[in-house]
């Protein structure tokens, strides 16, 4: 074999690869299927990194190893090629974002390719071509005519430096565009929305069905925050007709309340005003309008707002209680109005300090006094403030005929009379709010709806779609800011912008705002099971046998944006009969992000890392080790060239290990019987009884030591690539290279030739090769294959199968473990191979010297190395 050549190896096999179709997927045959999935790559103006890599190669490795163990594995690839990213950065370049995505997109297929990844290229998507976006546009009319989109005016969120709405989800903890980092404030626009709340209860039950990682799970059943509890009526005094409802978890301090609060933005706030407070009130409106939900739900801020000279009336005691408006009441969270209970919510009660407003306190603890008040919380205000609300339940008081019962049992009994008056009754409310889609930018699929003065909002003909986004637009202003003449781009088109109503044929003008781009990416795991279906968006029957993704992989940071639209999408689509499962990713896995001193990898930092800057001279293997071997896959790391040294090396003596013994090696496919036989676990000669009887006690326990070593290797690689613990199962590898050069400079062997030694050391060592290449192959693709075929083989490795476990070859077999008392050497014990924790555990605990040595000392803790060590830590010794 000649040296090691990465450079010339790896091209020539992906070359084959393609040639041959190694990589296609035939999805008529669906018996073992294995939809695998990576959040596919966006064209920006950032090209692929190694932070991209370090999550498509863990899942290419996954699906590999897949496919080897005979399922039938179908890796897609695509481009999710809208957006703002893109649009910023032709408009920073002087460029045409459809001009650069695509010279961006042919640069990032070079990189995919050469990452050598199982991708099937002749079912790629890319969503800004017009095959896609239309099927886009055909889906949003299905959500529209089953009043799943709809359109309204609403405050949103607009970032001033894209001039562009954010979705809720696009808005960091901090206020800011998560895109851009600017500050966000509210604007009062139309805009389009998906009615996802309407799938609140079903995205909250289907997170119990699915694989997921928990963190991801919590994260979405706090965005969808489902709070059951009451929602109450308080008539306004003098108005009749005019009530406002509050939602309260706590109907139990319904006799607390001392004051109602509404956002400045409720709709009641103009007809409930006095006409002495309107100015006042009115300026305080104007004011919040510039301040950010973070800056308004803030716990340390100085409480601010305004009394509207209006009363509501107590709906069981009848009492008079001023109605206010403050800022710290947002209108997307309940009802947009809260009964303010100073003494038990330290929100309202830091608002009635503020204002020398009331406190009542109308629960006391268990077991305390039933009427005392504390210091300064009188009903009527007055005295020493009281300065920590008490939110804890307990037992009513000041409360009526509901005096004494538990705040569970009056949580019920209050909720019943309101009921019974027709003054309240039980509900649910949820934090989630619909999904606005609509965008006031170009870089978008346009929304296929015309507006026409006669008819209102009318849908695009399915024969007429796609509503092609025009070329020759101004978009380098943004879209309904104070350049942009209050225009999205596409209203500067006057080509595009108007058109006749497809229902009266009369006048009428395009929908100028476009999608959200998360639309595209809700949809398009569908897309690629029949990429090129001119007649439907996607093949249900294909669809619904390879549906749900059976593995996907991508970031954390997209659990309330992509991974819960997504699921949306999918519930929406299953209830229109275009579907028949409800949950998009049946498995979920998130790879930690890849850093470079300490900070993420940023073109503004300087600190990406390009791999085919490493490529030339390592190759794409060492690369593809390098990532798995490197990091632990849930959590990343900074990057190091170090490690990707140290995986070259590693790569040189595999290698060396196959070259030098190149004769054996190539003989491998043709002794077939020889090397089927060993490679069930226990060629001839292996076995104690066939060592003795040969007078040969240190060979046979040589190759014993050795088939235990390949056996282990099998065993645990293959379970920690299942579970994505990709550094362990490569070290299980490097594990089994060293056994294998140890047995073959085994002082016994030397002076010999490999295909020289006995027939048991040949069938067993040619075996172990066999085992070691394939279990190399998800990991270093390029140099299995040019080993594979140098030990004589035609198929391809791909091909070849999963090395198969023999636990009978290890049944018996005993290693010696270490046993440390607070980490000094006490004692050793031999035990089985792999045996349980828990036992070896017990075993070392009563080994021995070790109880003596222990003496009167407590146990704190007892950690276990597997096949290494125990190590018994006492109380006190740290």
């Amino acid at each position: 074999m000649d040296r090691y050549d990465p450079a010339q190896i790896e091209s020539r096999w992906r070359e084959r690869w393609e040639t041959e179709g190694l990589h296609h997927t035939d999805l008529s045959d669906a018996a073992r299927k294995c939809y695998c999935l990576v959040m596919f790559s966006y064209p920006s103006g950032d090209r692929l990194h190694v932070g991209h890599w370090y999550s498509y190669v863990p899942a290419d490795c996954w699906a590999r190893m897949r496919r080897m163990q005979g399922w039938n594995v179908f890796e897609p690839v695509g481009f999710d090629a809208f957006g703002l990213p893109a649009e910023n950065f032709a408009i920073k370049h002087n460029a045409h974002p459809a001009d650069f995505t695509e010279k961006n997109m042919a640069y990032m297929r070079t990189q995919l390719r050469e990452m050598g990844a199982m991708y099937d290229w002749r079912r790629e998507v890319v969503t800004c071509h017009r095959e896609y976006y239309r099927w886009t546009q055909w889906l949003f009319l299905r959500l529209f005519e089953a009043g799943l989109a709809y359109r309204r005016k609403a405050p949103v969120n607009w970032c001033p430096r894209d001039e562009t709405v954010l979705a809720n989800e696009q808005v960091t903890p901090e206020g800011t565009c998560e895109r851009c980092g600017t500050l966000v404030t509210k604007r009062d626009l139309t805009q389009w929305f998906f009615r996802i709340t309407a799938y609140a209860d079903a995205l909250l039950e289907g997170l119990d069905r699915i694989d997921w990682p928990e963190k991801t799970k919590t994260i979405q059943r706090n965005w969808i925050g489902r709070s059951e509890g009451t929602e109450i009526r308080f008539e306004v005094e003098g108005l009749p007709g005019c009530a406002l409802e509050v939602f309260t978890t706590r109907p139990d301090t319904l006799f607390g309340a001392t004051y109602l609060v509404l956002a400045p933005e409720h709709p009641t706030v103009p007809e409930l005003t006095t006409p002495e407070r309107r100015y006042m009130v009115e300026e305080y409106r104007e004011r919040t309008r510039r301040a950010t939900e973070i800056e308004r739900a803030s716990t340390v801020r100085e409480k601010t707002g305004e009394f509207t000279g209006a009363h509501a009336l107590h709906p069981l005691s009848g009492e008079r209680l001023p109605i206010w408006i403050a800022d710290y009441v947002l209108p997307s969270y309940g009802t947009g109005a809260i009964m303010a209970v100073p003494a038990h919510d330290q929100r309202d009660l830091d608002f009635a300090n503020a204002f020398a407003l009331p406190v009542r306190r109308v629960i006391a603890a268990h077991g305390g006094p039933l009427h005392a008040q504390p210091q300064g919380a009188a009903a009527h205000g007055g005295g020493d403030e009281m300065t920590q609300a008490e939110d804890a339940e307990g037992v009513l008081i000041h409360s009526g005929r509901f005096d004494g019962m538990s705040s569970r049992v009056a949580m019920q009994e209050i909720t019943r009379e309101l009921e019974r008056l027709g003054s309240g009754r039980r509900a649910v409310k949820t934090r989630l709010r619909d999904w606005l889609v609509s965008r006031q930018r170009y870089w978008g699929a346009p929304i296929p709806i015309v507006h026409c003065p006669t008819c209102g909002p009318v849908a695009v003909p399915d024969a007429e779609l796609p509503v092609e986004l025009p070329y020759d637009v101004d978009f380098s202003i943004g879209g309904g800011g104070p350049e942009g003449g209050g225009l999205s781009p596409l209203g500067r088109s006057a080509s595009f912008r108007h058109t006749r109503c497809p229902a009266c044929a009369g006048d009428a003008e395009r929908d100028l705002d476009t999608m959200d781009t998360f639309v595209d990416s809700s949809w398009y795991f569908l897309r690629y099971l029949s990429p090129h279906d001119e007649g439907r968006p996607f093949d249900p029957a294909v669809v619904n046998t390879w549906c749900p993704v059976d593995m996907y992989v991508g970031g954390i940071d997209h659990a309330v944006m992509h991974l819960l639209f997504a699921r949306f999408f999918v519930k929406a689509l299953r209830d229109l009969g275009l579907l028949a499962f409800d949950e998009p990713f049946r498995s979920l896995r998130h790879q930690g992000p890849i850093t470079r001193g300490g900070a993420k990898m940023s073109k503004r930092w300087g600190n990406v890392v390009a791999p085919e800057e490493y490529i030339p001279t390592y190759g794409t293997d060492a690369l593809r080790v390098y990532m798995l071997f490197g990091f632990t896959f849930e959590q990343g790391g900074d990057w190091e060239d170090s490690g990707l040294h140290g995986a070259s090396r590693f790569l040189q003596r595999v290698w060396r290990l196959y070259a030098r013994h190149e004769s054996l090696w190539d003989s491998a496919a043709r002794e077939t019987e020889e090397g089927e036989t060993a490679e069930r676990g226990a060629p001839e000669g292996i076995g104690e009884e066939a060592g003795s009887s040969n007078g040969d006690e240190p060979a046979a326990h040589a190759r014993r030591e050795l088939n235990a070593a390949r056996q282990h290797a099998i065993l645990r690689a293959t379970q920690d690539l299942e579970r994505f613990a990709f550094n362990t199962a490569i070290s299980r590898i490097m594990e089994l290279v060293n056994a294998a050069n140890a047995f073959a400079d085994a002082p016994r062997l030397q002076g010999s030739s490999s295909v020289a030694w006995a027939e048991e050391d040949r069938g067993l060592f040619r075996a172990t090769l066999k085992d070691l290449v394939r279990l190399l192959a998800p990991a270093a693709p390029h140099l299995a294959e040019e080993l594979w075929h140098a030990g004589g083989h035609d198929s391809f490795v791909l091909d070849a199968g999963w090395p198969e476990h023999d636990a009978s070859a290890m049944a018996g077999e005993e290693i010696t473990i270490v046993i440390q008392v607070d980490g000094k050497l006490r004692d050793e014990m031999r035990v089985a191979r792999d045996l349980s924790e828990v036992e070896v555990r017990r075993r070392a605990l009563a080994h021995g010297r070790i109880p003596e040595t222990i003496g009167d000392r407590s146990v704190a803790r007892v950690v276990v190395v597997p096949n290494r060590l125990v190590n018994v830590v006492t109380r006190g010794s740290g």
